[in-house]
């Protein structure tokens, strides 16, 4: 854990404890006074120096479970029987809010389609997706990852679907948007959190802005040819008052822009090579016209040849945006 993370807890757990002896003394229950002994307990780790480390092999506890509880004792594989099943429940549960976050898979609105691909490499993703019909104002639609894994991550992810919907409904300019996403983001969470994404919007004139906040290049898919759209500036929610720069593109009718999150990119073979951008660049060559479906059709099939069966080591997400 970094000295930022036990900070934290360690403040959660005293801030617990006063609240636990209120509660107690005002003739709580003795499910309060379990509590109270088990944050003594944890308070009291912290002074000898064990807190965060296995009761069972002492090895580290994962961080992302002991923020989301505290009293965590235990790592994930000692975790007993129960503790499994009610883990395996909260991960369905998370899992269920994300699928219900996502947009429709295909959406036409002023001139232009969008479609995604969404693959979680367990049962919860670190990866952010949605597409928002913003009326006169555009087509809006992001793009991102966010830092962490597990049940932790998909809150986070959750919180950026939250705000860039709220963000979006008040007409901002883009640039407004993500300033705003990303100072709420700082300040809502724990500074070891934040997101790289692609954040854009599509006009009924062709005309196409983007914000890419330290995520891997989007790609531009025109009659002639495959380039990378080169921006790129810090990720959101990386410090406080950040800036960030909007390029603006043209497309015209047949051409594309692909972003992909780096499961993507870094997916990698048996011999543990990896994917690379240079042939996801390669791959969409002579894809001019393409519908995205079939771009992002494409590129599934192909990293899934170049895998050849490895495993998946991140969530894999695909969002194809073309002038129709």
């Amino acid at each position: 854990m970094t000295t930022v993370v036990e900070d934290f807890i360690e403040k959660q757990l005293v801030e617990r404890r006063h609240r636990l002896e209120r509660a107690v003394a005002a003739g709580g229950t003795n499910r309060a006074r379990r509590l109270l002994e088990d944050v003594d307990a944890a308070l009291e780790r912290f002074e000898n120096g064990t807190y965060g480390i296995c009761d069972v092999c002492h090895e580290s506890v994962e961080s992302d479970r002991l923020i989301a509880d505290p009293l965590v004792r235990v790592c994930l594989d000692h975790l007993s029987s129960v503790e499994r099943s009610a883990l395996e429940q909260d991960l369905e549960l998370a899992a269920q809010v994300q699928r219900g976050l996502l947009p429709p898979p295909n959406v036409t609105s002023g001139g232009w389609q969008v479609s995604y691909h969404y693959e979680p490499a367990s049962v919860v993703s670190g990866d952010y997706c949605d597409v928002v019909d913003g009326g006169e104002a555009g087509l809006y639609f992001m793009l991102g990852d966010v830092s962490g894994k597990g049940v932790a991550a998909s809150m986070l992810t959750a919180h950026l679907h939250a705000m860039f919907r709220s963000l979006i409904s008040v007409k901002m300019p883009l640039k407004s948007i993500v300033e705003h996403a990303s100072r709420v983001f700082a300040e809502s969470t724990l500074p070891t959190h934040y997101a790289t994404l692609v954040v854009g919007r599509a006009l009924p004139n062709g005309a196409v802005e983007v914000c890419n906040a330290g995520h891997p290049y989007p790609l531009v898919i025109r009659k002639h040819g495959v380039s990378e759209l080169e921006t790129s500036g810090l990720p959101v929610g990386l410090f406080r008052d950040e800036e960030f720069s909007v390029q603006e593109l043209r497309l015209e009718y047949g051409e594309s822009l692909l972003s992909y999150s780096d499961g993507v990119s870094e997916a990698v073979d048996g011999a543990g090579s990896e994917y690379g951008a240079a042939r996801l660049r390669g791959l969409l060559r002579g894809s001019y016209r393409a519908t995205p479906e079939d771009l992002i059709a494409a590129c599934n099939a192909d990293v899934n040849r170049f895998r050849n069966g490895a495993p998946k080591a991140d969530d894999l997400t695909i969002l194809a945006l073309a002038r129709s």
